[in-house]
């Protein structure tokens, strides 16, 4: 069977049906409604929306951390509920995000960040964890202030620490929220090599490829890159279709709500 028929015919890995989808600040403002999005094992999307429309917001509820008011939501063919039984826990561990600005704790070390999932969840020697934190600073290309904190690296370096410590269970899919956010063009399109390797098979990850989601203000930097595209504006989830085919100024249009001439 081809790659694009297993892709196909693939158990879905996140699943929206009639979601209502509301902000976590405020449990009282609606971001979207009647969402209805699936996202299968090789997806690449990218959730475009202007600043202030939920995209936020959109990644907690795509990682089961902020669930639908109304509707459907599972993870793994798993209808999840608030909770943190054993067995809820381990699905959620099949999914890593990376938070805007990587959301490291401040009085750890950014290796002391990304090690601490794997201190929770498996059982390493001092020098696997040693050797592991030092591969996944190395994929992100951050070794060389794996003793510094947070607060004395740029936000990309935050970022990207975020990102190893997503890595660091080995997750099927990896959600981010705005990770080109405030970069210039060089650490953007750096940005985009590492999810491109991730998405084919990072040797960091076993060379599993990874099912990828993230947010952006801007849909340009993805052209070619991403896979599947959609736009969050006006309280719906517009999926994008044949975006091989679409210029950059249509997916622009498409996010920003103004209809094509």
């Amino acid at each position: 069977m081809s790659e694009q028929g297993d892709v196909k015919n693939a158990a879905p890995i996140i699943e929206m049906a009639d979601a209502t989808l509301t902000s976590l600040a405020d449990p009282s403002r609606v971001i979207a409604e009647d969402v209805n999005w699936t996202v299968v094992p090789g997806d690449y999307w990218v959730i475009g929306g202007l600043h202030g429309v939920g995209k936020s917001d959109f990644i907690a509820a795509a990682g089961g951390i902020l669930l639908p008011t109304r509707g459907t939501y599972r993870l793994f063919g798993r209808e999840i509920e608030y909770g943190f039984e054993r067995e809820l826990v381990e699905t959620r561990l099949r999914t890593g995000v990376v938070f805007d600005g990587g959301r490291l704790l401040n009085h750890l070390t950014l290796a002391e960040n990304v090690a601490l999932p794997m201190q929770y969840h498996l059982a390493l020697s001092q020098d696997d964890l040693i050797a592991r934190v030092s591969e996944l600073l190395e994929a992100v290309d951050v070794l060389d202030v794996a003793n510094a904190f947070p607060a004395n690296v740029s936000r990309n370096r935050q970022q990207r620490v975020g990102l190893a410590r997503a890595m660091a269970l080995r997750p099927e899919v990896i959600l981010l929220d705005a990770p080109l956010t405030g970069l210039d063009p060089a650490d953007a399109n750096s940005w985009i090599e590492l999810l491109n390797r991730l998405a084919e098979g990072h040797p960091a990850m076993a060379g599993r490829p990874a099912t990828l989601v993230a947010t952006a203000d801007d849909f340009r930097p993805w052209r070619g890159h991403a896979r599947q595209f959609a736009a969050l504006r006006q309280k719906r989830l517009r999926l994008l279709r044949h975006v091989s085919t679409d210029t950059e100024e249509h997916l622009m249009r498409e996010m920003v709500g103004k209809d094509l001439d």
